[in-house]
């Protein structure tokens, strides 16, 4: 088939509009990362855009020898592990029992889990409880309280429930209970939607700042994405006293090639690039595992 003019004009104009869109949404990350390799002086003066203009490292080098940071960084990577692997598996197991038909109570466990999609108890009830369980100041708060994801349990219900139903029959021939079916057969069938499920479980815990923030006064459990924060609202009160104090601000100040914007920046790097670096390594499972349940026979 020969596109006609109106049919060129029209893919023309969704490439541009794509290629825009596009643009705006990586443009800002881009930007962050310029500005943190480049001099927070230079920066001040405005106009880097694209490329460092003033090119150093002093940045990273500062982030690196905070202690604080580093450590944060540490307690980041084991909560987005353990807690991961933790829901991961435990909402494996929640979906795998719920395509069982003779479950007693199946339907009401679902009902359940539907309504928590809708309704919560509030930050207040929320507090109380982790209070009461004795969660507070404690690393498992940011991990227990989501070990079950009832949207990622339909999702594994809908892939379970769509596996031939003759594995389940032959593995019982074999011997096989349901926990050997699930560990043997089951989950090494089930890769692309683990691996999707798994990015996105993973980016919840590695970008979740609000949790600690909340239940977590001690310093040494809190993750990057708390400290970043803690760091980009002292940086704003800092910039806003000197705008207010600004005469009285020495030109030694004024010349640090290190600011708290430069800093910030190099910071929200350190937070980042990390998870966005998982990303290639699980692609190719997302048009399979997203799609999952899109569509029947």
């Amino acid at each position: 088939m020969k596109n006609n003019l109106g049919d060129r004009i029209m893919s023309v104009s969704i490439y541009m509009i794509l290629t825009l869109l596009a643009f705006v949404t990586f443009y800002p990350f881009w930007n962050s990362f310029v500005i943190s390799f480049n001099s927070g002086f230079d920066t001040s003066l405005g106009g880097v855009t694209f490329w460092p203009r003033a090119f150093t490292l002093e940045n990273y080098d500062i982030v690196f020898q905070d202690h604080r940071i580093t450590h944060a960084f540490l307690v980041s990577i084991t909560r987005t592990v353990i807690g991961t692997f933790a829901s991961i598996l435990c909402t494996a197991v929640f979906a795998y029992g719920m395509t069982k038909r003779e479950l007693v109570g199946r339907k009401l466990y679902m009902i359940i889990g539907l309504v928590t999609l809708y309704f919560s108890g509030g930050l207040i009830p929320s507090y109380m409880l982790i209070r009461a369980v004795g969660l507070t100041n404690s690393f498992w708060v940011m991990v227990i309280p989501g070990l079950i994801s009832v949207w990622n349990m339909i999702i594994f219900r809908t892939f379970f429930m769509g596996l031939p139903p003759g594995l389940d029959e032959s593995a019982k021939i074999d011997g096989c209970g349901n926990w050997g079916t699930f560990l043997r057969i089951v989950l090494p069938l089930s890769g692309p939607v683990i691996a999707t499920l798994s990015l996105f479980t993973a980016i919840y815990h590695w970008n979740d700042w609000f949790t600690p923030s909340i239940y977590i006064t001690n310093e040494k459990l809190l993750p990057i994405q708390t400290m970043l924060k803690q760091i980009l609202n002292a940086n704003i009160m800092s910039e806003q006293m000197a705008q207010l104090d600004s005469a009285a601000q020495s030109a030694a100040d004024r010349m640090k090639s290190v600011t708290s914007k430069s800093l910030s920046m190099a910071t929200m790097m350190v937070a980042t690039l990390p998870i966005v670096m998982v990303y290639p390594f699980v692609q190719k499972y997302f048009v399979k595992g997203v799609l999952i349940g899109s569509m029947k026979e």
